[in-house]
């Protein structure tokens, strides 16, 4: 006799894959969720993320996120309530569980896998002392029945009244929820529930109807130090050189006990001055790319020796017989990450042939998720939003200026980034100059460390700043924790206020 064993636990990130696979198997019709959306999901709400393992194998998953009773419990849409199912408008201080999800493998019955599901949710709500629990349930044999009843509402008066016996909405209703009503225009994509879902509820009795959600915020002491090194561009006779540098600056910020320290973009552009040679500009750069090896096995080495991660600004890169503006991640568990620019300069792509890139994900840190935005990235606001809506709550910002007005530019975006989506910003640029190297020849830069503008954070904004062209590190203590009382409870929310009913970022490249 084979052993059957079914386990309900929370999602990891090491499970998206196989959580995409189902969804497609489920949803067959539609596209699956993407791997962002499931990462982030987890990332903004671990807590509320199940899945179901048969043997080993996940056969369902459940999503769901904590809201306001306020918002959830009047009419809305799916992509309102979940921020588009990625889970951003999960608010810590809300008072119900909303449900995002639930699938289950097709092929696997009899295993009451989703009345499971439903207990876990109940057991979290009571374990987080919520008021209940609220979602759209599905209708899907509407479509069906929508010419003999005439409309989704007479459908539901006949259900409740179980003149018509609807399989999905019964089983809600034995699993105790309540019918509040239709949601019309609630998710697009269900075409059997021709855009409807049932609006329903379950009310957690051990908690009484006037309990106050709002002091359940965690308040914990992690700080998190972010360095950034203000880098001076000079001429250099060896790679040995270069590495003695870059080795002086991680040593440093090592002895102050940073998490993060930034390097700038291009920064690696200094290596040319070695052989003191004129080339044309499409050639210095693909002379540059046959230092990346050598880069990043320095990095790695160094991020492992100082127990620090390293955003090692960016280095041109040959990939698929292009060359993009990469920037390279290394953590202090040795692995290393990479991030391209997207959008690249007319300068860049008029002197260097420099390609952008098409993929924008978060990089999971010790301290949390992470997000790259390369220079000219930071003054496109979609790309930050992509990254918060993935979990992101620091964004890292090589950039490389030559004069003031490109810096000025790259810095009121990147304040802008911290206030729109209530993030830290870490700029790091260089100084100094090499007179021989085309595109490169002068810098001009004031790096910093960048907060949204409320109370909780510094007067203007700037958690640390430099003095602008001159070779220095500065330093800041953060906590995210200060990030989601921010979110939650700042003069401005501008997280939780975003019309997810109007607008939204959707990253079309899988």
């Amino acid at each position: 006799m084979n052993q059957i064993k079914l386990v309900i636990r929370n999602a990891i990130k090491k499970d998206v894959k196989n959580i995409q696979k189902l969804c497609s198997k489920v949803y067959h019709w539609t596209k699956p969720y993407s791997i962002d959306l499931l990462k982030a999901q987890i990332q903004n709400f671990p807590e509320g993320q199940f899945v179901a393992e048969l043997n080993g194998e996940i056969v369902g998953y459940c999503a769901c996120l904590m809201l306001d009773g306020a918002l959830i419990l009047k009419h809305h849409s799916w992509r309102e309530a979940t921020g588009g199912g990625y889970a951003t408008t999960h608010n810590p201080l809300g008072d119900y569980l909303y449900g995002i999800e639930i699938f289950v493998d097709p092929n696997v019955r009899g295993k009451r896998i989703g009345d499971r599901f439903y207990r876990k949710r109940k057991e979290l709500c009571r374990q987080l002392r919520l008021k209940g629990i609220v979602f759209g349930g599905r209708m899907p044999l509407l479509h069906k029945k929508i010419k003999k009843v005439g409309s989704a509402e007479k459908y539901l008066e006949l259900v409740k009244s179980k003149a018509i016996r609807d399989p999905v909405i019964g089983f809600q209703l034995r699993q105790g929820f309540e019918i509040l009503g239709l949601l019309k225009n609630y998710l697009p994509d269900d075409k059997e529930s021709l855009n409807n879902a049932v609006h329903l509820v379950w009310h957690n009795t051990e908690v009484s109807h006037d309990e106050n959600n709002k002091t359940k915020l965690k308040t914990l002491d992690n700080v998190i130090r972010l360095s950034t090194v203000q880098y001076m561009q000079r001429g250099i006779k060896s790679f040995e050189e270069f590495e003695q540098i870059a080795s002086y600056f991680v040593d440093v910020v090592a002895d102050y006990r940073s998490d993060f320290v930034v390097f700038p973009e291009l920064f690696t552009l200094q290596l040319l001055s070695i052989e003191n040679v004129h080339l044309r500009p499409e050639e210095a750069i693909r002379k540059l790319t046959s230092y990346t090896a050598k880069i990043k096995e320095l990095f790695s080495h160094l991020a492992v020796k100082f127990n620090i991660n390293i955003i090692a600004g960016s280095h041109p890169t040959m990939t698929n017989k292009v060359v993009q503006n990469i920037c390279y991640v290394f953590l202090r568990d040795g692995s290393i990450h990479e991030q391209a620019k997207i959008h690249p300069t007319p300068n860049e792509r008029y002197w260097w042939n420099i390609h952008g890139g098409d993929k924008l994900s978060v990089i999971d840190t010790d301290c949390g998720p992470i997000g790259i935005l390369i220079c000219y990235d930071s003054e496109f606001p979609e790309l930050a939003r992509h990254l918060v809506n993935q979990g992101a709550k620091m964004l890292f910002v090589p950039f490389c200026t030559d004069e003031r007005q490109s810096y000025m530019r790259v810095r009121y975006c990147c304040q802008a980034r911290a206030i729109e989506n209530q993030v830290y910003v870490v700029m790091s640029g260089n100084v100094g100059n090499l007179p021989r190297v085309h595109n490169m020849d002068i810098q001009y830069s004031q790096s910093c460390i960048l907060t949204p503008c409320d109370f909780p954070f510094a007067r203007d904004g700037i958690a640390a700043d430099t003095t602008p062209n001159v070779e220095t590190v500065a330093f800041a203590d953060l906590r995210l924790e200060t990030l989601d009382y921010s979110r939650a409870q700042g003069t401005v929310q501008n997280l939780k206020d975003r019309r997810h009913d109007l607008y939204s970022v959707l990253w079309h490249k899988k």
